[in-house]
């Protein structure tokens, strides 16, 4: 694998540690601000829809530079928004700066997926964004747990300047280590929009919402779960996010390794497998070593589904992956988002804290359910045809003038216009 996934996996690991260690510095950010625990919590919200709406928002900006200078550029925006956050003295400040910080994360892993991706062989291509996205798990197991601590002990401002030099770091990096890959010729806006038209990509973006949504309808509400049910004291939280995040790290690792061989079989298994240990995790919460296991076991599933699931877009936004593989990243800020207000509503509800687990196992109940039909239509491609618009036969007579206008080694755009001149 070459060292360009270096940098790019320290970036990952910089925005992976500022999206999760504000988790654990609510309390202390809150106080010092002048605001409550919960309004400090909008500082969690803000910066899921930051991603959510920056992740196209961005990359349809980037559209008109090389991928390179635009990792570069969204590196300097997450610098820009931490250092915001360490110096904000009022709250409405450091939630400009979450904001700021944000923009960066839903388009850096969308565009740093496709550098990835064309880094290295085909038959490597999940390897490689699983490589990428370790930077984010090994956040969770070493950036969050260190920045909490270091924020508890020396002040939160300092683990916020500490995330922004991490993004120097990675900013020098991807400067340093990703070569030059100059935006491909014949590739507008218009072709990266299009991308949404397929079935498949629409699926897999689904899939991400529920699968992921069911790994946070639980993980968010761990804390009051472990210590009410399970009877672990306060200090056991944090040791317990980091054998979540230990499993996020394997599962990436292994989603990646097996995708590239045998995906829908990965996903089918990740998937059924994250169903039945959150539906276990809703009866054995109480029991300690049941549920340190389930704990990991849903970090590893999770993240399992990450490299097919990214990758799984990549191949079906044929010749316009970019912005589809950002947005699958805003998929998974929604999931969070969706999960966190469902498992809120539950428990409000009466139902005990470990109700979130049984929601969380039917949104992968349901992600596996979509994984079975998306492969159903892709054996049998004719249940999920449509009627060719008069713009796919404006591409598809591009295509045959340019042949050149694409690059040369994009097979799916060739197969689409000869579906397209076929119909």
């Amino acid at each position: 694998m070459p060292l360009a996934l270096l940098a790019l996996a320290i970036g990952a690991f910089g925005i992976g540690t500022t999206e999760f260690v504000i988790m654990g510095l609510l309390p202390q950010v809150g106080a010092d601000l002048g605001v409550s625990v919960p309004t400090a919590g909008l500082l969690v919200t803000g910066y899921a829809l930051g991603v959510m709406i920056g992740a196209p928002i961005m990359t349809v900006l980037g559209t008109k530079i090389s991928r390179k200078n635009m990792l570069l550029l969204l590196m300097g925006l997450f610098i820009l928004g931490n250092l915001i956050s360490a110096a904000a003295p009022v709250f409405a400040v450091m939630l400009i700066g979450r904001v700021v910080a944000s923009l960066a994360h839903g388009a850096f892993f969308g565009i740093g997926s496709v550098v990835a991706a064309e880094l290295v062989a085909p038959q490597k291509k999940a390897g490689a964004i699983s490589l990428m996205f370790t930077g984010l798990t090994v956040a969770n197991v070493v950036g969050v747990p260190l920045g909490t601590f270091v924020g508890q002990s020396a002040g939160w401002r300092v683990t916020f300047v500490l995330v922004a030099a991490l993004g120097v770091l990675g900013l020098a990096g991807v400067a340093k280590l990703v070569p030059d890959m100059p935006k491909p010729e014949g590739v507008r806006l218009r072709h990266e929009v299009a991308a949404f038209k397929s079935v498949q990509v629409v699926l897999a973006m689904a899939m991400t919402v529920l699968g992921f949504g069911g790994v946070f309808a639980a993980i968010t509400y761990i804390a009051p779960m472990m210590t009410e049910v399970g009877g672990f004291a306060e200090s056991s939280v944090t040791w317990l996010m980091v054998v979540f995040g230990t499993g996020m790290v394997a599962g990436n690792l292994i989603g990646g390794r097996f995708a590239d061989r045998k995906l829908m079989p990965m996903l089918y298994t990740a998937l059924g497998g994250l169903a039945l240990v959150l539906l276990a995790f809703t009866f054995l919460a109480s029991v300690k070593v049941a549920a340190i296991a389930a704990v990991f076991l849903i970090g590893a599933l999770g993240f399992a589904t990450v490299p097919p699931l990214q990758k799984r877009v990549l191949d079906h936004a044929h010749g316009a992956p970019t912005l589809a593989s950002a947005a699958n990243i805003g998929a998974f800020n929604l999931g969070n988002a969706l999960s966190a207000w469902l498992g809120g509503m539950v428990i409000s509800a009466g139902f005990g804290y470990t109700a979130p687990n049984a929601v969380g196992a039917a949104l992968a109940a349901a992600a596996l359910v979509l994984a079975v039909v998306s492969r159903l239509l892709e054996l049998h491609p004719g249940r999920g045809a449509t009627t060719p618009t008069a713009q796919d036969l404006l591409d598809a007579a591009d295509l045959v003038r340019a042949p050149t206008a694409r690059p040369a080694a994009d097979p799916g755009a060739v197969a689409d216009a000869a579906s397209v001149v076929r119909s």
